[in-house]
């Protein structure tokens, strides 16, 4: 039996593909056992100009894997000409962590993006791949998804789907104790990467 965790884990994130885009929410607590550790640790990142990924897991698994999807990004964009589609960053990072199978690294990840379309994928730590509408991951992911299962609807606009996204954090900030601190919400559509400002996330959950 595994005893207390020994390193610091990032909790809750949402993905959702809407009309025009696809949006990727996260809360900002880290929590080291029963302990928060921050308030203001980052779970959603730009890799380029339209490919988004959320973390959720070991704070620094999630931070390491990161700069090496960002590496492969512009070492295809500069073999290629072209940047990545969406399927194709999602495809990297599930052969990455499937060749770990679970021990190498402790993460689950959305990736979301736009290319001639906009897509979301959710890989768990051993590399299992699957293209979702909605998906919600972490510690508070069972909270999240009632919100999202009950609200969620087929060519939904942007606007919906960033309220959206919004209330499935707000459940499980509300819920789960190791899911806290602010919400972050990107947005990703043809014009590209797009993160919301705090007064803005602060009016959509007033």
């Amino acid at each position: 039996m595994r005893g207390e965790p020994t390193a610091t884990k990032g909790t809750t994130i949402v993905g959702i593909v809407c009309k025009g885009g696809t949006v990727l929410a996260a809360d900002t607590r880290a929590t080291l056992g029963s302990m928060v550790t921050s308030e203001r640790v980052t779970k959603v990142f730009q890799v380029d100009d339209h490919l988004a990924v959320a973390g959720a897991g070991l704070v620094g698994d999630v931070l390491g894997l990161v700069k090496v999807l960002r590496a492969e990004a512009r070492l295809y964009r500069a073999k290629v000409g072209r940047e990545m589609s969406v399927k194709a960053l999602a495809t990297l990072l599930s052969n990455i962590l499937n060749e770990g199978r679970g021990y190498a690294y402790f993460a689950w990840f959305l990736v979301g993006g736009y290319d001639s379309k906009p897509a979301l994928y959710s890989i768990d730590a051993a590399g299992g791949l699957t293209e979702e509408r909605y998906v919600a991951a972490g510690s508070g992911m069972e909270f999240a998804l009632a919100v999202l299962e009950e609200n969620f609807s087929e060519g939904m606009g942007l606007d919906d789907a960033v309220k959206l996204a919004a209330r499935a954090l707000k459940a499980a900030i509300k819920r789960d104790v190791f899911t806290g601190g602010r919400i972050t919400l990107v947005t990703i559509t043809e014009d590209g990467y797009h993160e919301m400002k705090g007064e803005e996330v602060e009016a959509l959950l007033q």
